[in-house]
């Protein structure tokens, strides 16, 4: 097999699920020897976000989902478990929730330079192990530089929201394929994967869509 599936992953760079989920399907995909082609677009969990949201995570989640801080601050403390056993280390206390579509934006961007992998990487660890900001020109500049990014173009295409109109056309994919959760993986155009499942979930779906183009030569 030579051509390399086409992986689509509709994800939020706020969402804990989502930076899990990329470690169990990169898992999987290794498992399964299967080579892939993956691309990212924008979904927002909580587009009402302020961009400088004051108070905790799980102040946050409290209002979010009309729960005690209490249950809440359990819930995130479940998630960084799962998370340390997929190698991630979540720092929920240090967590600065923001409204995410600059992100996007510069996903984009960073697409349109072959950056989009270690971008999404980048916003992630930022987002939630590094305690960084994600909502801001200057801040996501910076990360763009890290992954080897033209930090004067990211700023200009992020203050001109040139990539808006990409970012609204992902939505509204999500919406005809009626995605209302994320991670959600569309595997060679025909296969949907919902929520971080294991790696052999996705070993297994990219194994049968390989076994498939093989039978169609």
């Amino acid at each position: 097999m030579t051509d390399p599936v086409k992986i689509d992953v509709w994800s939020d760079v706020a969402c804990p699920w989502c930076y899990i989920g990329k470690r169990k399907f990169e898992a999987g995909a290794a498992a399964s020897g299967v080579p892939v082609e993956i691309e990212y677009h924008s979904f927002e969990l909580s587009p009402d976000t302020p961009v400088d949201f004051e108070g905790s995570a799980a102040e946050f989640l409290s209002g979010h989902k009309g729960i005690p801080v209490a249950q809440a601050k359990a819930m995130t403390d479940q998630v960084s478990a799962i998370a340390a056993e997929v190698g991630l280390d979540y720092h929920y206390d240090d967590i600065r929730h923001t409204k995410t579509l600059l992100a996007h934006e510069l996903m984009h961007f960073a697409k349109e330079d072959g950056k989009q992998l270690e971008t999404a990487e980048a916003l992630f660890k930022a987002y939630f192990v590094d305690g960084g900001h994600v909502g801001h020109v200057d801040d996501l500049v910076a990360l763009a530089e890290s992954v080897g990014l033209d930090g004067a173009a990211a700023r200009q295409a992020l203050e001109d929201h040139r990539y808006a109109g990409d970012v609204q056309a992902d939505l509204a994919q999500a919406v005809a394929y009626g995605i209302n959760g994320v991670p959600f993986f569309v595997i060679d155009g025909k296969y949907g994967v919902s929520g971080a499942q294991s790696p052999e979930v996705f070993a297994g779906a990219l194994t049968q869509v390989a076994a498939e183009r093989a039978a169609a030569r």
